[in-house]
């Protein structure tokens, strides 16, 4: 057997970069053990973003519904990640990313042509506001980015797209993420859940999308499912109501699925 200070050894070594190690005895057999490499944490870096005094105290107020930490922590958001947000209209969660992110990441706004008369401004005050921050606007279709990648967010914005007076080629938007992520980046989607049996029936009505119906379509473009959060989950929601209605409105049952581009 090997010595227990270089087994000792070989094991921290890792430990720290993650993989397997060969342990070879004096026969010639070996052993491998495999060790993962711990996952960072960066929960307070997250909470950081949370309590940074760029965002805007209106949105602050909806934290305690909208659980912006573990939205964060769901999305595997890291510094130096490269990440577009789709319509992300006042910035909700721009203003959350961008610190996340930091100085070598970078938060593409992105914004639909079918909204950016009054949107643009929006993006542009984000820019203005965050210096890793950009404002681009183009078809859902055609969006493409001048880096690869990490993730691409929808915050309750993907039933508006399945709408049919949106005018969007759902398959190709989908399809455009695809291809501007890296491989092995995610596509995460936060949406107001509808009925079960609804699927896409009641997105121009009630503004809502059965869960089952997104993952079938987000599948179909290549991506694999890679989980999904109860955080912002509200059991008492009968899915009966418009989003908009008051006597449900900021408290709507939200689901959140993340999907990976095949490594």
């Amino acid at each position: 057997m090997i010595k227990p200070l270089v087994a000792a050894a070989a094991l921290a070594l890792a430990v720290g970069l993650g993989g397997c190690v060969i342990i070879a005895d004096d026969g010639g057999d070996s052993d491998v053990v495999n060790i993962a490499a711990p996952a960072t944490d960066y929960a307070a870096l997250y909470a950081s973003a949370v309590s940074d005094s760029r965002r805007l105290p209106d949105e602050v107020a909806r934290d305690p519904l909208r659980k912006p930490a573990e939205m964060l922590a769901f999305m595997d958001l890291e510094p130096g990640d490269a990440i577009a947000d789709i319509r992300p209209e006042e910035g909700y969660f721009t203003r959350l990313f961008a610190p996340v992110v930091g100085p070598s990441g970078h938060v593409y706004a992105f914004v639909p042509n079918q909204t950016s008369e009054r949107e643009n401004a929006y993006g542009d005050t984000l820019a203005a506001t965050f210096p890793n921050v950009s404002r681009q606007t183009g078809k859902l279709e055609e969006m493409a980015f001048d880096r690869p990648l990490d993730v691409v967010f929808m915050g309750q914005e993907y039933h508006d797209f399945v709408i049919d007076r949106f005018g969007v080629d759902v398959p190709a938007m989908n399809a455009a993420v695809f291809a501007a992520l890296k491989p092995g980046g995610l596509y995460v989607i936060l949406d107001h859940q509808s009925a079960p049996g609804a699927g896409i029936t009641q997105v121009g009505t009630l503004h809502r999308i059965e869960a089952s119906a997104l993952r079938a379509q987000i599948e179909a473009a290549g991506f694999i499912f890679d989980g999904e959060t109860d955080a912002v989950a509200n059991p008492a929601d009968d899915h009966s109501l418009s989003v908009f209605d008051a006597a449900i409105r900021g408290r709507t049952d939200q689901f959140v699925y993340r999907f990976r581009k095949p490594a």
